[in-house]
């Protein structure tokens, strides 16, 4: 609806020549992509404490994460959806897949010895509180050697403060009795 005060002139010019490319307020918008510095490197190396447990009892476990390539379905179509090695929490908690890969350290634990474990999988996450800022959830699967044995898990987890804190549970029931985790809750931190 064309407002009143406008004469019928410039009410017809306007409609007629206004297009959405034009709008000075999406001049300004711009397609960042974030790419790794070394401020963002050096939270990464903090890692995300675990607890695994299985038949063999508990024990205490460090992860980190890597995510090369995320694909964000959230996110405003003028901006790419694309994301590579960095994922800003707005493209990771809108809704997004992505693949990824994390190692981890399982502590010495009743009979069992120290164990790296490096796990390729991929998540996806869906926003469930304001576009994911305030809550959001994932499903995910993945592949990891352990003692040489390949084996795979599947996940689910929840987030809040745009990701920054969350809690995963991993299942993997391929691993056998003697491996002693076939449960691992991650308190996941994240520093993007």
């Amino acid at each position: 609806m064309i407002p009143s005060a406008l004469p019928p002139a410039a009410a017809t010019t306007a409609t007629e020549t206004w297009t959405p490319r034009e709008s000075p307020d999406l001049a300004h918008v711009q397609d960042p992509i974030p790419y790794p510095t070394l401020a963002w490197i050096i939270p990464q190396l903090i890692p995300s404490p675990e607890v695994l447990g299985g038949t063999g009892g508990a024990r205490a476990g460090l992860r980190w994460q890597v995510t090369p390539l995320l694909y964000s379905f959230g996110l405003n179509r003028r901006v790419t959806p694309w994301r590579f090695l960095v994922a800003d929490p707005l493209s990771r908690q809108s809704g997004s897949i992505e693949v990824f890969f994390t190692p981890e350290y399982a502590a010495r634990g009743s009979g069992m010895a120290d164990a790296l474990i490096a796990r390729t999988g991929v998540r996806s996450y869906f926003p469930l509180l304001q576009h994911g800022d305030y809550l959001s959830v994932s499903i995910g699967a993945s592949q990891f050697f352990y003692e040489g044995r390949p084996c795979a898990a599947v996940e689910a987890g929840a987030y809040v403060a745009s990701g920054i804190f969350g809690l995963q549970v991993t299942y993997s029931p391929t691993r056998s009795a003697e491996a002693g985790a076939e449960w691992i809750a991650t308190l996941r931190i994240r520093y993007f």
